[in-house]
C-alpha cells in the first residue's frame, strides 16, 4: 500500500515509536526490507539515495518503477522516499518519476539559501501530493564523501523558525549521530534532542545512527524522534553473510545476503518500534 511519508510520521506519532527508513538500491535489498516489515506488520520507508547514484550503485529512472511497484503491492503502507537529494533537479526527477517523498538536503548551504531552496522543494511536492523532510545542523559526511564539514549540532531555535518558515513535514536534526562506519561511540546530546521536540511542529528524523546500542535508539525515540534512517549495518550483515564462502552460482549468493540483511531490518523495526 503506497502512502506518503506525513500518513506514516502520524502512525509513528500516535504509536509514539519510530518507523525504520531503509535505503534498497537493488532488488535485493528491496525484497529484504518489504519481508521484513510485512512479516512483522509494520509500514516502513524505502528509499533511493542520489549518492547512490553518484556512486554508480543504481539509477533512479531505473530503481524507481521497482520500488513503486513492490510499494504498492505491499501487504503494509510503504513509503517510496528519495534520501539526501541535493541538487533541485534530481529532486524534481523524483517527483515526475513517483517518489510521494522527498528530502531536499540543503544543510551544506547557507542558512538563507537552505530556506529558499527547500521552500521551493515544499512548493513543487505540493503539486504531487508528496511530504517533504529537509535537514538543518549536519551528521558529517555521507556515504562516500570526504570534503565536507563535521558534524554540526542543529541549533533548536533555528529548527523551530526553519520548519516554520519552509512548510516542510519533517525535519532532520543532529544531535551526536554520524552518517556512515563510526569511528568512535557517539555521543548522543540527549537534552539538546528533547529541546528540540518541545519547540518543533512537526516530527523528527535521525540519520546517522551507526554505532548506537539499541538503548540509544530507545532513548531517541522516546524523546520524539519518529523516522530513523538505517542503512550502514543492514549492508554490512548481507555482506558478512556471504563473506569467506565460496558460491558456484550468483544466485546463491544473493539469497545469503537477503536472509541476513532481512534479518538486520528486523532486529531495527523490532527496536525502533520499541517492541524488543
Amino acid at each position: 500500500m503506497l502512502v506518503n511519508l506525513k500518513e506514516i510520521l502520524k502512525y509513528a506519532e500516535d504509536k509514539k515509536i519510530a518507523v525504520g527508513a531503509f535505503n534498497t538500491p537493488d532488488m535485493t535489498t528491496l525484497r529484504a526490507v518489504l519481508s521484513a516489515a510485512e512479516e512483522l506488520n509494520r509500514p516502513v520507508v524505502i528509499m533511493h539515495a542520489q549518492i547512490h547514484e553518484e556512486a554508480g550503485v543504481s539509477r533512479i529512472d531505473q530503481i524507481a518503477p521497482v520500488m513503486l511497484m513492490f510499494a504498492r503491492k505491499a501487504a503494509v503502507p510503504v513509503c517510496v522516499h528519495l534520501d539526501h537529494g541535493t541538487d533541485l533537479g534530481y529532486v524534481r526527477r523524483a517527483l515526475e518519476l513517483g517518489f510521494n517523498s522527498v528530502m531536499f538536503d540543503g544543510s551544506e548551504l547557507p542558512a538563507e539559501e537552505n530556506v529558499l531552496y527547500t521552500r521551493s522543494v515544499v512548493n513543487e511536492a505540493a503539486k504531487y501530493g508528496a511530504s517533504v523532510e529537509a535537514e538543518i545542523g549536519s551528521m558529517g559526511p555521507r556515504e562516500g564523501q570526504t570534503n565536507v564539514k563535521a558534524s554540526v549540532y542543529t541549533d533548536p531555535d533555528a529548527a523551530a523558525e526553519f520548519a516554520d518558515e519552509t512548510g516542510i513535514d519533517a525535519l532532520a536534526c543532529a544531535f551526536g549521530t554520524a552518517h556512515g562506519f563510526s569511528r568512535g561511540a557517539p555521543k548522543l546530546d540527549l537534552e539538546r534532542l528533547c529541546e528540540i521536540h518541545s519547540k518543533l511542529k512537526v516530527p523528527i528524523v535521525m540519520h546517522g545512527g551507526s554505532g548506537l546500542t539499541e538503548q540509544d535508539f530507545r532513548d531517541v525515540v522516546t524523546r520524539g524522534v519518529r523516522k530513523v534512517n538505517y542503512y550502514t549495518f543492514m549492508a554490512k550483515a548481507g555482506a558478512e553473510a556471504i563473506n569467506n564462502k565460496q558460491y558456484r552460482q550468483f544466485h546463491d549468493v544473493l539469497r545469503d545476503a537477503e536472509r541476513a540483511t532481512k534479518e538486520d531490518v528486523m532486529r531495527a523495526i523490532r527496536v525502533f518500534s520499541l517492541s524488543e
